[in-house]
C-alpha cells in the first residue's frame, strides 16, 4: 500500500495550488522546494534552513552532490504540514562578500522546463558552481508542468467535462500539427518559435480556460469556431501568432525597454476656416447632395402616389404579416395589435444573430491567401455559426417607399420665413423596431457651426416595439417610462435660446469661434457623464413638425447617411449635405464610410463609445449630428483653401468673389456674382 501511496507523489494534485490537504498524497510544488528536516546532509529549527555542514574532506568550493546511486534521505520525502513559512534571508552586512557555500535556491523539477531550454541551460552554465548559478525567470521555469485535461473552473462549468475534453484535445491536435510543421521548415532563427511538448499543453489549457471563463453562455460555439480557424490556419499565420506571443512575452520581461504607448489617435485635428459663421453657411453652397440622381440608393426625392401606397397595403394585407427577420434572415409572423390567442407581437421564438459588423482581417506577413471575413462582436468566422446574440423576437425594416409612406405619409419642407436665411442644421435620428418595421424613435437637430442644440426628442412609435435597438440607438426601455410628456412652451423657449446664441455669434472672430467650439465640446462631455432626460412628443408627425419650425427648403440639412434619417421622419428635403458623399468609399456606392471611422480618421476623435464604465450605453443622436458637422466644416476648410489657391476672394459684403475682379481683400470686385464657369469649377471638386 506504502508503494502505492508513493507513486502518486510522481503525479501533480488534480487541484493545484487551491489544495488544502495536509498530507495530500499528490505531487506539490512545496514537497520539491523542502530542505531535509533531519539527517546528516543538514539541520533545520524554527528560524529556517541553516548552512549545511561541511565536511572535511570536501573542498570549500565544491558544493557536495549526491551520487546517482547513493539512496535519497527518507525525510526529504516526507510532506510537511503545514508548510514552512516563507521567511526573508537575512542581509549581509555592508562590506561583507555573501559566502560561497550558500546553497542556491531549490530548482524547479527537469519536467517543467522545456528540453530546448534544459539543454541550453546546461550549456552555457555548465561551466559554473551550483551556489553562484543565476536563478533569472529566463533560466528557471516556475510554472508547473500539467497534463491534458480541463482546468477546474471556479464559476459553473460552461459544458459537461466529456464535451470540454473533447474540445480541448482537438485543439490541442491543431496546435501540435501546425508546430510540427513549423518544426520542419523552421530555420536556426525561428527554432525559438517551436513549442515544447509542455508548452502545447499549456497553450491549449490556456486558451480553453479563456474561452470558457470570457464567454460561458456560448462556450461551445465559440471553442468550436476557434477549432475549425486552427484547421483552416496556415504554417505562416501560425508562425505570425508565435511571434507577436514571443514578442509580448519578451516586452512583459523587460518592462524597463518598454517606451510610453502612444494613443491610437493622435492629437484633434483643430478646424479653422477663417470664415465668419454667415460664410460657412454661404459655403455650403458647393458641397450640396443632390439628390435627384441618387433615388436608387434609397433617397426619396418626390413622394410616393396615392395609386402606389394603396398597392403596397394591398400586398401587406396578402401576406398576412410574414417578414424576413433583418438579423438572422428567418422568416417570421408579426401581429400589429396582438394575437388574440397569446398576446404575443412575432413568431419564430428568439432570434440568433451577430450584432458587429463584417470586416476582413489584416494579412499576417508571408501569406499568401486572403484572410476569411469574421464579425467584429465575437471574431467569429462568417458561416461557422448562426450567431453570438440570442434576441428575445425577429425584426425586420422595409426600404420601399411606398411602404413606408403607408405607415407615416412623406411630406415635403414647407416655406417658412421664419426661418433665418444663413442657418444651417445638423440633423440625425435613431431608430427602434416595431411591427410596422424600422420606426423613429429619437430626433435631433442642432444648429451648424455653433453646435446649439435646436430639438431632441423621444418619439413614441405606430405600432408596438419589438426592439428599441438599444445598442446602436442609445434609447433604453427606462428613458421611454421616465420620458416627460412634451409641451409647447418648451419649445418656445429652446427656440428663442438658440436664435439668441446664433444672433449673438453674427460676426464672431476666428478666435471665438475656435472658444466658442471648445465650449461646445465641454458641454458635450459634462452631457455624456450625466445622461439627460428627454421629452417624448406623441407621434412622428409630431415631431416630424417640430423640425419644420427650425428649417425651410433653403436651408441646409447636415447629416451621415440622410436617406435613412429623412424615411424614418418621411421628410423631403431639397438642400442636403451628406458626409457620405463628401468622403466617399472608394469603391462607390453603395459602400461607404462609417461616422466613427471618419471621425478618427479625418480628425482624430473618437465617438459612438459604446461602453462607458463596462456599462453599454449607445450610440448619442446628439454626439453623431454635431460630429456630421465637424467633418463639413473640415470639408469646408478644405474647399476654401483650394478656393483661395485658384484666386477667389471675400468682398466687402462677406460674399464670394471669383478671381480677376476687383475691390477684394486679396483682389475681387465686391459685390461681383459667381460665374458659372467659376461655380462648376468650385463645386467639381466637392
Amino acid at each position: 500500500m506504502e508503494a502505492v501511496l508513493r507513486n502518486f507523489k510522481l503525479i501533480p494534485c488534480p487541484t493545484g495550488d487551491s489544495c488544502t490537504k495536509g498530507n495530500c498524497p499528490w505531487q506539490h510544488p512545496r514537497d520539491q522546494t523542502l530542505a531535509p528536516a533531519t539527517g546528516d546532509s543538514g539541520t533545520r529549527d524554527e528560524d529556517g534552513p541553516r548552512k549545511r555542514r561541511k565536511v572535511s574532506s570536501e573542498p570549500a568550493s565544491t558544493p557536495v552532490k549526491l551520487s546517482s546511486t547513493e539512496p535519497e534521505p527518507a525525510s526529504s520525502k516526507r510532506p510537511v504540514s503545514p508548510p514552512p513559512l516563507k521567511r526573508k534571508a537575512p542581509q549581509q552586512p555592508k562590506g561583507q562578500p555573501a559566502l560561497v557555500s550558500t546553497p542556491a535556491k531549490p530548482s524547479p523539477p527537469v519536467s517543467a522546463v522545456s528540453p530546448t531550454a534544459a539543454t541550453k541551460h546546461d550549456q552555457n552554465d555548465a561551466h559554473l558552481p551550483v551556489a553562484r548559478q543565476p536563478t533569472t525567470p529566463q533560466n528557471v521555469m516556475v510554472r508547473k508542468p500539467e497534463s491534458l485535461n480541463p482546468r477546474h473552473l471556479k464559476s459553473a462549468a460552461p459544458a459537461p467535462h466529456d464535451f470540454r475534453y473533447k474540445a480541448l484535445k482537438l485543439l490541442h491536435e491543431q496546435f501540435q500539427k501546425h508546430n510540427d510543421e513549423l518544426k520542419k521548415d523552421a530555420k536556426q532563427d525561428e527554432q525559438k518559435f517551436v513549442l515544447s511538448a509542455q508548452e502545447l499543453i499549456w497553450l491549449a489549457l490556456d486558451d480553453e480556460q479563456r474561452m470558457a471563463t470570457e464567454n460561458p453562455s456560448i462556450y461551445q460555439n465559440v471553442i468550436k469556431n476557434r477549432i475549425m480557424a486552427y484547421k483552416r490556419m496556415t504554417t505562416a499565420q501560425w508562425m505570425g501568432e508565435r511571434v507577436a506571443e514571443y514578442r509580448k512575452k519578451s516586452a512583459q520581461a523587460t518592462p524597463g525597454l518598454l517606451t510610453p504607448k502612444k494613443s491610437a489617435l493622435g492629437p484633434p485635428k483643430v478646424i479653422q476656416t477663417g470664415l465668419t459663421p454667415k460664410q460657412e453657411v454661404k459655403m455650403l453652397d458647393y458641397l450640396r447632395t443632390p439628390i435627384e440622381s441618387l433615388a436608387k440608393w434609397g433617397y426619396v426625392p418626390v413622394a410616393p402616389s396615392e395609386e402606389d401606397i394603396a398597392k403596397a397595403r394591398e400586398g401587406q394585407e396578402a401576406s398576412l404579416g410574414w417578414e424576413i427577420c433583418d438579423r438572422c434572415t428567418t422568416r417570421f409572423q408579426v401581429f400589429p395589435g396582438r394575437r388574440e390567442e397569446d398576446g404575443a407581437l412575432a413568431s419564430g421564438g428568439k432570434c440568433v444573430h451577430h450584432p458587429g459588423r463584417l470586416y476582413y482581417p489584416d494579412r499576417v506577413l508571408g501569406d499568401v491567401d486572403k484572410p476569411a471575413r469574421r464579425y467584429r462582436c465575437c471574431q467569429q468566422v462568417v458561416g461557422e455559426s448562426p450567431g453570438c446574440v440570442s434576441g428575445s423576437t425577429h425584426v425586420f425594416k422595409t426600404t420601399s417607399p411606398a411602404r413606408l409612406a403607408a405607415v407615416t405619409p412623406f411630406a415635403a419642407t414647407p416655406p417658412n420665413p421664419l426661418v433665418p436665411k444663413d442657418r444651417a442644421v445638423c440633423f440625425d435620428c435613431e431608430m427602434g423596431y416595431t411591427v410596422r418595421g424600422l420606426e423613429l424613435i429619437r430626433l435631433t437637430a442642432t444648429s451648424w457651426p455653433e453646435g446649439g442644440e435646436l430639438l431632441d426628442v423621444l418619439v413614441k412609435t405606430v405600432g408596438e416595439i419589438l426592439d428599441l435597438n438599444s445598442r446602436f440607438s442609445g434609447v433604453w426601455p427606462e428613458d421611454i417610462v421616465t420620458a416627460e410628456p412634451w409641451s409647447a412652451a418648451d419649445e418656445h423657449t429652446t427656440t428663442t435660446t438658440t436664435t439668441t446664441m446664433t444672433q449673438d455669434k453674427d460676426g464672431a472672430s476666428a478666435a471665438d469661434e475656435t472658444d466658442a467650439e471648445h465650449a461646445s465640446q465641454k458641454g458635450e462631455k459634462k452631457q455624456k457623464q450625466e445622461k439627460k432626460r428627454l421629452q417624448i412628443v406623441p407621434s412622428p408627425t409630431v415631431a416630424r413638425d417640430l423640425l419644420f419650425n427650425l428649417i425651410a427648403p433653403d436651408t441646409p440639412l447636415i447629416g451621415h447617411g440622410l436617406e435613412n434619417d429623412l424615411n424614418a421622419v418621411r421628410v423631403i428635403h431639397p438642400t442636403l449635405v451628406d458626409t457620405i458623399l463628401l468622403f466617399p468609399h472608394r469603391r462607390g456606392l453603395p459602400m461607404r464610410h462609417g461616422l466613427r471611422m471618419l471621425m478618427e480618421t479625418q480628425l482624430n476623435r473618437a465617438i459612438q463609445v459604446e461602453q462607458v464604465d463596462g456599462k453599454v450605453t449607445g450610440h448619442d443622436s446628439a454626439e453623431d449630428a454635431r460630429a456630421a458637422g465637424e467633418l463639413v466644416r473640415l470639408k469646408v476648410m478644405e474647399k476654401w483653401r483650394d478656393m483661395r489657391a485658384l484666386g477667389w476672394g471675400v468682398g466687402e459684403g462677406g460674399e464670394f468673389v471669383p478671381p480677376g475682379s476687383d475691390g477684394v481683400a486679396g483682389g475681387g470686385k465686391a459685390g461681383g456674382g459667381l460665374s458659372e464657369g467659376f461655380l462648376e469649377e468650385a463645386r467639381g471638386g466637392a
